[in-house]
């Protein structure tokens, strides 16, 4: 099964647990649809600014790619570099861009239609020299343009129900919505150029199963021959042709996983209980209602985390309120009366909904922009379709509303007053809903409200510390970035102190609090956040096994004396000597 080539290993980051062998697919997201319209005249300074915008996030994307690219040593890692500097060069002052603005300004045609022209003439002109070299350019031009076209429509990637069963997927990036396409019956791993593990297209595979490695270097060029690929989730390894010896190897992999899943399903009827008796809720983060089943399959007490922005993903305009009543029905009936936490919708940043068009805007730091709890207030309509879906769903089994981004109390209290109004319309319509109203919390997930913590306190219900984006905003590091990502860090002392601190406010006004960042799903911080005082955790189902096994495992007063005592140091790698220490005598 060394169909191909010779075998080839590319290095990464495993984002998503577990191994998959199968034919290679190289996703090329190629040109998408592209929409032809006539704009007036007074719109044609605003079609080159989106243009503009356009070039600018593709620049960006480029230069990473080409980053990675002078990371890579030799031949290989030099001619990828200088593909993507013609390809750079190509949305700046180019024959390209210069006949794109033309179009738009003369014949007053969109941007899409004016780039696709344009790459059109000009890859014909190419494929017409007599020269080869420079009638192999027509594929440069088509790739640039493409790029162009993808970001000026933000078209999604639709492109994985056509795979034979059993693929594995090769790609320079997926977004977090390309991965929610994805189904586990089809695709048995992915990898990609681009990407960090704490990103969202990471956290979807977990919640999906799928085992993923991203951040490969020149994976994409390196796998043009490929015929069979492994996926390695768990050591961050993709190897590409892989020889019968591989094969075996993987093989004996792949059966002590399946021990291991075997020994860890005998757990799930068991309480998440300490050797002293202090018992543990622990909960499912779910992004797709599909993964209710495996919430409780794994024994989750409930769901701690629900991510909306499934419902907003692949489609050209936001759901209604009926279309959100009936997915959200879904989940709260699958998961049996067991509490259901549903977050508003979190989206900007990577997290990228295709139905709101030009409502969200690129911008130099989307993270730090129009979005979250910012961007439901600044769109009221928005945002009172979803508190009603969350309010009517509320009636068929316990529910929680809980804020994204929050920084300030007085976002709490005017979404408060949308809820009072909206309840009060439904009520007049004798509409069933959630009596008493479903409990209102607050995502701590900056800097600003782990500080605010006990005002913000004052005005809520209960916590939920989102340590993914907590660490980002502290360290000032972009955790979807596979340059920086081994920079991220929660056991830095900063973020400690700030989820101490949260927690600490949480308890002084005896309201809940619960930690649904990735680290709560990582048995290595178990004991850490217990003795911080944590009694709440919320991960992507398939870590719940190995996290109620580490809290069985576990005596409450020393997790607790050792908490202490890391939260006395500076240095963070003496934060983690402690820390493994503690975990490898218990």
């Amino acid at each position: 099964m060394n169909a191909g080539g010779k075998e080839v290993v590319f290095e990464g980051l495993g984002v998503s647990p577990g191994i998959a062998v199968g034919p290679a697919h190289l996703s090329e997201a190629g040109m998408p649809t592209v929409p032809e319209y006539a704009i007036r005249k007074s719109a044609v300074g605003a079609e080159n600014e989106r243009l503009k915008t356009a070039v600018e996030r593709s620049g960006r994307q480029l230069r990473r790619l080409r980053d990675r690219a002078r990371s890579v040593h030799g031949a290989s890692g030099e001619d990828l570099g200088n593909l993507l500097d013609a390809y750079l060069q190509m949305l700046t002052g180019s024959r390209l861009m210069r006949g794109v603005e033309r179009r738009i300004t003369e014949q007053r045609i969109n941007a899409e239609a004016a780039v696709q022209a344009e790459i059109s003439d000009i890859a014909h002109s190419f494929e017409d020299l007599p020269d080869p070299y420079m009638a192999a350019r027509a594929d440069d031009v088509r790739e640039a343009g493409a790029r162009l076209i993808r970001n000026l429509t933000k078209a999604p990637f639709r492109g994985f129900s056509s795979l034979p069963q059993g693929s594995v997927v090769l790609a320079e990036e997926f977004s977090p919505a390309d991965a929610a396409l994805m189904d586990p019956r089809q695709v048995a791993g992915f990898a990609t150029v681009l990407g960090g593990p704490e990103g969202h297209t990471a956290i979807m595979a977990r919640s999906l199963g799928i085992p993923a490695v991203l951040g490969a270097t020149g994976l994409t060029t390196g796998a043009r021959d490929a015929g069979s690929v492994i996926i390695d989730g768990i050591s961050g390894l993709v190897i590409v042709n892989p020889t019968p010896a591989t094969l075996r190897e993987y093989d004996k992999r792949r059966e002590a996983l399946r021990r291991e899943r075997r020994r860890f399903a005998r757990l799930r009827d068991l309480p998440a209980i300490t050797r002293d008796e202090t018992e543990i809720t622990l909960s499912a983060n779910v992004e797709l209602p599909q993964e209710t089943n495996q919430a409780m399959r794994h024994g989750a007490m409930g769901i701690g985390l629900l991510r909306s922005e499934f419902m907003f993903m692949n489609r050209d305009t936001p759901p209604s309120e009926e279309e959100q009543l009936e997915a959200l029905s879904t989940i709260v009936r699958g998961m049996a009366g067991r509490p259901v936490t549903i977050r508003t919708l979190d989206v900007g940043g990577e997290k990228l909904a295709y139905s709101f068009g030009d409502q969200l805007i690129d911008t130099v730091n989307p993270a730090l922009g129009l979005r979250a709890i910012r961007f439901s207030l600044k769109h009221p309509k928005l945002l009172e379709d979803q508190i009603s879906a969350i309010l009517r769903v509320g009636a068929l089994g316990p529910v929680r509303i809980l804020l994204p981004m929050i920084a300030t109390t007085g976002e709490i209290r005017r979404v408060r007053e949308v809820i009072d109004v909206v309840a009060r319309r439904l009520k007049r319509r004798r509409v069933p809903i959630a009596d008493p109203l479903p409990p209102l919390g607050v995502m701590i997930e900056v800097p600003g409200a782990a500080l605010a913590a006990d005002a913000l306190a004052r005005v809520s219900d209960f916590f939920a510390i989102g340590t993914n984006d907590l660490t980002m905003y502290t360290l000032a590091i972009d955790r979807a970035d596979e340059q920086v990502a081994h920079l991220y860090n929660p056991l830095h002392p900063a973020v400690l102190r700030l989820i101490q601190f949260t927690a600490e406010a949480a308890l002084r006004a005896r309201i809940p609090f619960s930690v649904c960042g990735e680290i709560a799903g990582d048995p290595r911080y178990t004991a850490l956040l217990l003795g911080l005082g944590v009694r709440d955790l919320s991960m992507a189902a398939g870590s719940l096994p190995r996290v109620k096994q580490r809290v069985r495992s576990l005596e409450l007063t020393a997790a607790t004396v050792r908490a202490q005592a890391i939260m006395e140091q500076a240095d963070t790698g003496r934060i983690a000597t402690l820390l493994d220490d503690f975990n490898g005598l218990a």
